[in-house]
């Protein structure tokens, strides 16, 4: 009877062995990178800006997928009042415009969706007013976001503004607003434009034992 020949990997299953790790690892490197740019992406909540919903250290899970779909539709993400979003801090690389350095340190923030293009937002005696067609005598945006007294906008809100909100961009703020806690549309940073939102915050994953949904 003719012997049959071995093949390569027969002869060498080792090899074997070492291609099938290569494969697998790039494989995951490959699925981690898709779904870190295209579906989900976590961050670490930095500073008392957002408290008391979020606090130092929590991890929060953001919504890539909802970006993603509205960019492969060829639209801009338009995200919900209300919503805690994560976006790209233009003003560590300069002007607050679309495309930015990504190698740029601390450059993403996290704050509460409050009003849209043309709409005018106005902050006094420590209230926040939106107003816009539907409700040209102004309404209290904190009011359908603030769950409790320890989730949603703190009461007070400080400053002084009176500004219509560009086409194109939001106005954004933290949930701790007393004195300069933080840094917002009321404070420097401007308003935002759609293009540099990551996304809405999805889940708190950490500390395990306030794990919520957004």
């Amino acid at each position: 009877m003719e012997k049959k020949e071995l093949t390569f990997f027969e002869r060498y299953p080792i090899l074997k062995d070492i291609l099938s790790l290569i494969c697998f690892v790039i494989a995951i490197v490959l699925g981690t990178i898709v779904l870190n740019s295209y579906v989900f992406r976590s961050y670490n909540v930095v500073g008392v800006s957002m408290e008391n919903t979020l606090h130092n250290n929590d991890r929060v899970i953001v919504n890539r997928l909802a970006v993603s779909a509205a960019h492969f539709m060829g639209q801009e993400y338009v995200p919900e009042r209300g919503q805690v979003i994560v976006f790209v801090n233009g003003e560590a690389d300069g002007p607050l415009t679309c495309g930015v350095d990504t190698s740029v340190r601390d450059q993403y923030i996290i704050k509460r969706v409050i009003a849209f293009p043309g709409e005018r937002v106005v902050v006094k005696d420590g209230t926040l007013t939106v107003y816009n067609d539907e409700h040209p005598e102004g309404f209290l945006p904190d009011n359908d976001t603030r769950k409790s007294e320890t989730d949603g906008p703190k009461a007070s809100t400080s400053g002084e503004v009176d500004m219509i909100v560009p086409e194109g961009e939001i106005f954004v703020a933290g949930d701790n607003r007393e004195g300069t806690h933080s840094y917002d549309s009321r404070y420097g940073l401007g308003t935002v434009p759609y293009c540099r939102i990551i996304g809405p915050v999805l889940l708190r994953l950490f500390p395990f034992n306030q794990i919520r949904l957004f």
